[in-house]
């Protein structure tokens, strides 16, 4: 699911617009987020320099984190009070619970960890719902998810550029 929606972007966006500003697009969208905008930014795809590729990733996942920490509570609240949408709310809900254990019982450390090991399923934009749903105060869960950004930055840069590279280059 992520090659194809990684290459929706490129399929689409290439040519109209920069390599950087997909891989900002990329960076910010969940799922993707900085993982497939790494991706796409290495020498496999896009071949954007590492250099530049990291900073515009790791900007474009962060974006949208204090929004969601500070308002999705909020949004889902209101949402619930609607028929059709609470359905969603209910199933995103409880699909980003269901991996709440490890950051409830480590708090800070399990935020970080939780957002910087590529594995499906993880990421910011869940870490920082998972955050915002069990309570965690944005002055400790805004700077873990940053770390684990970068974390996450670190790890996929080396698969991008020097694993995925080597190979395909």
């Amino acid at each position: 699911m992520k090659e194809a929606l990684i290459s929706w972007f490129i399929d689409n966006l290439g040519g109209k617009v920069g390599k950087e500003v997909i891989l900002f697009l990329i960076s910010m969208v969940p799922i993707l987020e900085l993982r497939g905008g790494l991706l796409a930014a290495g020498p496999a795809v896009l071949d954007v320099p590492m250099w530049e590729a990291i900073p515009i990733c790791i900007v474009g996942n962060l974006i949208p984190i204090p929004f969601i920490l500070l308002l999705i509570t909020r949004i889902f609240n209101w949402m619930k009070g609607t028929k059709r949408l609470k359905p969603l709310v209910e199933k995103l809900e409880k699909k980003a619970m269901s991996k709440s254990a490890n950051i409830e019982k480590y708090e800070f450390w399990g935020l970080v960890a939780f957002v910087g090991i590529p594995l499906p399923g993880t990421g910011a934009w869940t870490g920082s719902l998972i955050a915002a749903l069990i309570g965690i105060r944005f002055r400790k869960a805004f700077p873990a998810i940053v770390l684990g950004v970068f974390v996450a930055a670190f790890l996929m840069t080396v698969l991008s550029y020097a694993v995925l590279g080597g190979i395909f280059v």
